[in-house]
């Protein structure tokens, strides 16, 4: 039997040699390492790893999550483990929401690392028990609803305004003069970016937060 085939994505070398120490020392095979969220997705794509090894933060280009959504979406049968500095509850939800199988810290141990990747690689979710209590909060618990809402792009913040005012993507599609496919793509990023379950927990966040009109002006 094949070991285990794992993509590295992260734009740090020191990180990187990290992370390939640890997994050839549990008998998996790295077959790539990429720098950037748009190699990570070539790449991806063109080895079809088993596992991908995902920082959130990647410098110039999308990010993490991005990167994990579009994986998803092509490939599904890869698991996506985020390994990153940063533990913010919020970042929890939305790796969740985008597809990712796991999450852990780079302070973590090199047996906490091991477990995670075996952990998505048997179809688990790996997430240490304190940072996914502190996922599961409501996100306004957490941060001021306008922080998360600056987060939005402006288009973003135009389609978050229709949903709060229940508006269905066709309608909102019509009123923004762009189709109804591009409208469900700008809510599932709404709803990544503010780690929210569905559109309307976007949109109570929306109405919580105030007129997102304004906020998109």
């Amino acid at each position: 039997m094949s070991a285990p085939r794992v993509l590295i994505v992260d734009d740090h070398a020191l990180a990187r040699e990290g992370l390939r120490a640890i997994l050839n020392s549990a008998d998996l095979s790295v077959v790539g390492e990429a720098t950037s969220g748009e190699e990570a997705v070539a790449m991806a794509n063109k080895l079809v790893p088993d596992v991908v090894l995902l920082d959130i933060r990647l410098g110039p280009g999308i990010d993490g999550l991005e990167v994990a959504a579009r994986l998803k979406a092509n490939s599904p049968q890869i698991r996506v483990l985020m390994v990153t500095l940063h533990d913010r509850p919020e970042y929890v939800r939305a790796a969740l929401a985008a597809g990712a199988s796991g999450y852990v810290l780079k302070d973590s141990s090199l047996e906490e690392i091991r477990a995670a990747v075996d952990q998505v690689l048997a179809g688990q979710i790996a997430i240490p028990s304190g940072l996914l209590a502190r996922a599961l909060k409501r996100p306004s618990d957490i941060i001021p609803e306008k922080t998360l809402l600056a987060r939005l792009t402006s288009r973003e913040l135009e389609v978050l305004a229709l949903v709060a005012k229940g508006q269905t993507n066709k309608s909102i599609g019509r009123e923004l003069a762009i189709s109804p496919a591009t409208v469900k793509v700008h809510v599932e990023r709404i709803i990544s970016k503010l780690g929210v379950s569905d559109r309307t927990e976007a949109a109570v966040l929306a109405v919580r937060a105030g007129p997102v009109d304004d906020q998109a002006s």
